[in-house]
C-alpha cells in the first residue's frame, strides 16, 4: 500500500492501542516466563496470561482512566450524623478491585501453600498494572502485610486475621496498610512520635499519621513509641491496627482528610490521627523497625516490578503508534532517529523485567533458609527499587513524545503513566533513601560477596563467546570493587553512582543468561552488550554514539530475534580498565 492509498485508508493518521493484547503484543515476556518456569507451571498461567493481556489493553484500561478522573471521596459523617469516617469509590474502582483481590487473588496467592511460585504472581501484576497503577498499592500492602503478621505475629492474632486477608470473597475479605510516615519524621522511622500505652493487658496508640495509602483498610501495621521506650530507632514498636474492635465497634481514629496527588488518584491516601485507637503489638517491643523491614522490602519489590509494567506498557503504546502512524511518507518505525528512541526506551524497560524475575527466583530459596539468597535478595531489591522507579520516570516521558501532542491529553494512557510513575521513586523510600539502604546492605547484611558469587555463577552458565565473557568478568570485579570501596568507606554521596552500576552489571549479566536459555534468539544478549557500551564503559560525550548497522537497528526496534552474529555486532569496542 503506497502512502497515499494508506493515507485515504486511515484519513485521521492516530493509532489507536484500545484493546491490544498487552501479553501478546509483548512476545518477550512470554519467551522469559519459559525460562524462568517449569513448563507444566507456564502451561498452567498461560490462559491466565493471555486473558488479562486482552483484559489490560481493552476493559481494565477504560476502567481505570475511569477511576482516574473520579476520585475516592471522604464521607466525614453517615445521614444520621455519626461520626464514622468513610471512603466512597467510584464503582470503577471496585471493578478493578474485584478483578485484583478476588478474581486474581494477587493478595492472597502468596500465602497459599499450592506450590505457585512469586514469579506468577509478579507476572500477573506486571500486566495488571499496565491498566491500572493506584489499586497495585493496596494489593502490594495487603499482601507484605500479611507476610509479616505470619512472621513476626502472634499465633493467637494469626488465627484470627489470617483466614480474612488470604480470602478471595469480595464482600468479606480483608485489605491492608501500613502507617508509618509522620510529618516530623518523613523517611527518618527513629523520630516517630505516634505513642503506645499499655493498660489494664492492652495496647492504645495516640498520635498523627501524614500519609496513609488505603486508610480504611481492614488492618494496617503502624510503627509507634510505646511510652516508656527511650528515643531513636530502638524505641520504635509496630503494631497491628484493625478498622473494627473485637466486638463490632469502629476504632478510635479518624480519617481527617484525603490528599490531592499528582498521580494514583483513582485510590485514597490520607492523613490519620489515632485517638486512643486499640492495637496488638507485632513481635518484640521496639524492634519494630526491624520487623516491618521485611513488609517494606517486600513493597520496594513491589514498586519494581510496578515500574517494569509501567515501562513495557509505555513501550507497547510507542511501538504501536511507530508501527502505524505515518509521517514524510514512511512509517515512523522505518525512521532511525525513532529506532534509536525506541531503543533506549526498551533497554530499562527490559532491565526491570530481568531483575525482578531474578529477584523472584531466589525468594523461595531465601524463605526456605538458603542464607546466600536471603543476602541476594537483600541487595537487589533496592537497586531495582532506586533505579527502575526513576527510569520509569524517562521512559513514560518518552512514550508521551512518541505519541506527540494528544499523549498530552489525559483521554489518553500516556498522562496517567507518566503522573503515576513519578510516585515510584517516593514511595517506600526517595532515591536517596534507598540508595543508603543498597549501602547498608553491603556494609550490615554482607550481601555483595553472596551477590558476587551469584552474578558469577549467572555468568559463567550463559556459555559466551570467550572474549564476551571476559569483558564481562572484568567488569564484573570493578563494579563490585566499587562498591565495596564506596560503601567501606562511607563514600556516601558516591552511592547513587556506584549503585548505578551496580544494576547495570547485575541485569547485563542476567540478560546475557537469558539469551542463552532462548535457543537460537541471541537478542538479549545484544541487549546486554548495549548496556556494557553505554552505561559502564567510558566514552567521549562529544563523540558520536557508535554506530550500528541499519538493517540491526531496525530489527533491535521491531523486537525482532537475533543470531549469535548479529548480538556480537553490538559488542562494545572499547579497553577494559584491568
Amino acid at each position: 500500500m503506497n502512502a497515499l492509498s494508506e493515507a485515504l485508508h486511515d484519513p485521521l493518521n492516530i493509532p489507536d492501542s484500545r484493546g491490544l493484547n498487552l501479553f501478546e503484543q509483548d512476545a518477550g515476556l512470554a519467551a522469559l516466563l519459559k525460562v524462568y518456569l517449569p513448563a507444566d507451571l507456564y502451561a498452567q498461567w498461560l490462559p491466565t496470561w493471555q486473558q488479562l493481556g486482552a483484559r489490560a489493553g481493552g476493559e481494565l484500561d477504560v476502567l481505570a482512566l475511569s477511576a482516574d478522573k473520579n476520585p475516592p471521596r471522604l464521607l466525614p459523617r453517615t445521614r444520621r450524623g455519626e461520626d464514622i469516617q468513610s471512603i466512597q469509590k467510584h464503582p470503577d474502582f471496585i471493578a478493578l478491585e474485584r478483578v485484583a483481590y478476588a478474581e486474581l487473588g494477587l493478595a492472597a496467592m502468596s500465602h497459599r501453600d499450592d506450590g505457585t511460585l512469586p514469579l506468577v504472581k509478579y507476572a500477573l501484576t506486571f500486566l495488571f498494572v499496565q491498566a491500572e497503577f493506584g489499586l497495585c498499592c493496596p494489593v502490594s500492602m495487603t499482601d507484605s502485610l500479611t507476610r509479616t503478621l505470619r512472621k513476626f505475629g502472634s499465633p493467637e492474632l494469626v488465627a484470627r486475621y489470617l483466614p480474612s486477608l488470604v480470602s478471595q470473597d469480595f464482600d468479606t475479605l480483608f485489605q491492608g496498610a501500613m502507617f508509618m510516615t509522620e510529618q516530623a519524621a518523613g523517611s527518618d522511622v527513629s523520630q516517630t512520635q505516634t505513642r503506645a500505652s499499655f493498660q489494664d493487658g492492652e495496647w492504645t496508640l495516640t498520635g498523627e499519621k501524614w500519609f496513609c495509602s488505603n486508610p480504611d483498610a481492614d488492618l494496617a501495621m503502624v510503627l509507634a513509641r510505646p511510652d516508656d521506650a527511650p528515643p531513636g530507632m530502638s524505641g520504635v514498636s509496630l503494631f497491628l491496627l484493625p478498622k473494627l474492635r473485637p466486638d463490632g465497634s469502629r476504632n478510635a481514629y479518624r480519617i481527617q482528610r484525603l490528599k490531592d496527588k499528582l498521580g494514583t488518584r483513582s485510590m485514597a491516601s490520607g492523613e490519620i490521627t489515632l485517638e486512643g485507637a486499640t492495637a496488638y503489638l507485632i513481635g518484640e517491643v521496639g524492634r519494630g523497625f526491624q520487623q516491618m523491614a521485611d513488609m517494606v522490602n517486600m513493597s520496594r519489590l513491589s514498586n519494581g516490578v510496578r515500574a517494569a509494567g509501567l515501562m513495557r506498557r509505555a513501550v507497547n503504546e510507542a511501538l504501536y503508534i511507530a508501527r502505524h502512524r505515518r509521517a514524510f511518507g514512511k512509517h515512523l518505525i522505518d525512521m532511525p532517529l525513532m529506532q534509536r528512541q525506541l531503543l533506549k526506551m526498551m533497554l530499562p524497560a527490559e532491565q526491570a523485567r530481568s531483575m525482578f524475575m531474578q529477584i523472584a527466583t531466589l525468594l523461595p530459596k531465601a524463605d526456605a533458609g538458603d542464607e546466600a539468597a536471603r543476602k541476594c535478595v537483600r541487595i537487589l531489591t533496592p537497586l531495582i527499587k532506586f533505579r527502575a522507579c526513576r527510569d520509569a520516570r524517562r521512559v513514560t516521558g518518552d512514550a508521551m513524545e512518541v505519541r506527540g501532542g494528544i499523549g498530552y491529553i489525559e483521554e489518553w494512557s500516556d498522562a496517567r503513566l507518566v503522573r503515576d510513575a513519578h510516585l515510584g521513586s517516593i514511595w517506600e523510600g526517595t532515591s536517596n533513601i534507598v540508595a543508603l539502604d543498597i549501602g547498608r546492605a553491603v556494609t550490615r547484611e554482607q550481601a555483595l560477596e553472596p551477590l558476587h558469587q551469584h552474578l558469577t555463577a549467572v555468568l559463567d552458565a550463559a556459555v559466551l563467546p570467550a572474549e564476551s565473557h571476559r569483558v564481562f568478568t572484568a567488569l564484573l570485579q570493578r563494579t563490585v570493587a566499587r562498591m565495596s570501596a564506596v560503601t567501606v568507606e562511607r563514600r556516601d554521596e558516591e552511592v547513587r553512582q556506584a549503585g548505578s552500576a551496580l544494576y547495570h552489571m547485575a541485569t547485563a549479566i542476567f540478560m546475557a543468561w537469558e539469551a542463552s536459555q532462548q535457543g537460537d534468539d541471541r537478542r538479549r544478549l545484544a541487549l546486554a552488550h548495549l548496556l556494557l557500551q553505554h552505561k559502564l564503559l567510558p566514552r567521549d560525550p562529544l563523540n558520536p554514539e557508535p554506530a550500528i548497522d541499519a538493517q540491526l537497528l531496525s530489527r533491535l526496534a521491531n523486537e525482532s530475534p537475533l543470531s549469535m552474529a548479529e548480538a556480537l555486532q553490538l559488542f562494545p569496542d572499547a579497553q577494559v580498565c584491568q
